[in-house]
């Protein structure tokens, strides 16, 4: 559906007198989700979250132009072996971003918030380096998902890939492409170290030995309604976010 806030259907003769507040830069990854959701599920949620945190900021005010949605994300082990997993490495990703920075800071547009929609992403470093070299660009991330504690939305304990959670979220923005009768119990192994578990250290995961289906937590569950009420609480605070960064010209 056009909108003059997404820039896969905008046309030039719609946007090129009008006055853009920020991108906003979906970015998700391709991997397996549970076997019931498409690779590119974290990038179809942040565009999603993105394209209706735009059109409802516009309500305040502002106009935020959202990117196309970048599917390269970071995979652990036992991940890149699975078929059509991609690994995009941190000098992969951080080009990407310096050449969609180069780009917009060339047009006058000198705020860009990346909406994440994976949690193996980590833009901390890579924005703090283009900051120090782009003095006067800001960027800002926000990480959907992990907003609001999904134990007030959701039933299971456990749901951290492809379980409740993911699924609830795409039955609400895209029910076409779930496919619960296919749904694996999204079982997982916990590490044999303490520490790990606990969080007192951090190791990335074996994919191959955390979980049989891919999936880390049950999305048996999952219904439409409950991503309705979950996306609704969680967009009240991205558009209230979204709005601020847009209107203030500094962070301070």
């Amino acid at each position: 559906m056009y909108s003059k806030f997404d820039i896969t259907t905008a046309r030039y003769g719609d946007v090129k007198d009008m006055h853009y507040h920020l991108a906003i830069l979906p970015w998700g990854s391709t991997e397996p989700h549970n076997l019931h959701l498409p690779y590119c599920t974290d990038m179809l949620h942040a565009q999603a979250v993105a394209f209706e945190a735009a059109e409802k900021a516009a309500m305040n005010g502002v106009n935020a132009m959202v990117l196309p949605g970048i599917p390269l994300g970071s995979q652990n082990p036992g991940q890149i072996e699975l078929p059509f997993c991609i690994h995009a490495s941190q000098r992969t990703q951080i080009a990407v971003l310096e050449d969609i920075v180069e780009s917009l800071k060339k047009q006058g547009i000198n705020k860009l918030l990346i909406m994440n929609g994976h949690g193996g992403n980590n833009f901390k470093g890579m924005i703090r380096d283009i900051m120090i070299k782009n003095p006067g660009f800001l960027i800002t991330v926000v990480a959907w998902f992990s907003i609001l504690p999904l134990k007030d939305f959701f039933e299971e304990k456990i749901d951290d890939h492809g379980g409740e959670q993911e699924t609830c979220v795409m039955l609400h923005y895209y029910p076409e492409l779930v496919n619960l009768n296919q749904a694996g119990d999204g079982h997982h192994n916990d590490f044999k170290i303490e520490g790990l578990n606990d969080k007192t250290a951090w190791a990335p995961r074996d994919w191959a030995q955390t979980t049989k289906d891919t999936g880390v937590g049950n999305p048996k569950k999952a219904t439409a309604e409950k991503g309705k009420r979950y996306i609704e609480a969680v967009m009240d605070r991205i558009v209230k976010f979204v709005t601020d960064f847009a209107l203030n010209d500094s962070l301070y």
